[in-house]
């Protein structure tokens, strides 16, 4: 059983630019709209390898369907590093009409690797924010978000660091206003796993 499954079905946002390059192997990301149960959608980043570009599948307003990981990797600046995330596609094809009932799936399988962060929001909502280490090929480990709401961010508070689990839920983007300076702000996007159902292997 694979430890890191996203399938995602959605519209194209952005068509295909190119993003790096790895060992001669080039790679090119887009934008997707995932529709919500919710009247807002989410507008999460694909990347692609060129050998599975296909300009005129990924090609703005189409509907298609996204089966891959969820992978993580540091950017670094001049002052810091960011956690980045982004949906590797392994596959790619025409969205069809069954499709859409089930647009937004994720399971992974890791390990807690800081202390989980409970806290209630002002409205009185549970909500615990994670990190789970997932293990890649090439003893390398792709770091992702999770939050965990209500009964789950009850039984998630109480994860000790180490502990091996099992997630699933649905990938989400939330707008955010980071602090610049004592004079400026910047609108940025956060992606994190949604939690549906949480399960303590070890």
């Amino acid at each position: 059983m694979e430890n890191n499954v996203i399938t995602l079905v959605g519209t194209v946002e952005t068509e295909a630019e190119y993003s790096h390059s790895v060992l001669e192997e080039e790679f090119f990301s887009f934008m997707l709209r995932v529709p919500r149960l919710s009247e807002n959608d989410d507008l999460l980043p694909v990347t692609v390898s060129a050998r599975q570009l296909d300009t005129s599948l990924i090609k703005q307003g189409n509907k298609i369907k996204v089966k891959g990981q969820l992978r993580s990797y540091n950017k670094y600046t001049q002052t810091k590093t960011r956690l980045i995330l982004t949906v590797f596609a392994k596959g790619i094809a025409p969205a069809l009409s069954e499709d859409e009932d089930n647009p937004n799936e994720i399971f992974i399988n890791g390990f807690i690797c800081k202390t989980p962060v409970y806290r209630r929001t002002p409205f009185g909502r549970e909500i615990t924010d994670l990190i789970i280490a997932v293990n890649r090929a090439f003893n390398r480990s792709d770091y992702i978000p999770a939050i965990a709401w209500g009964k789950n961010a009850v039984y998630s508070e109480s994860l000790e660091v180490g502990s091996n689990v099992m997630l699933w839920g649905r990938l989400q983007s939330r707008n955010y206003n980071k602090r610049i300076s004592d004079e400026e702000t910047e609108v940025r996007t956060a992606y994190e796993l949604s939690i549906t159902k949480i399960e303590k292997l070890a």
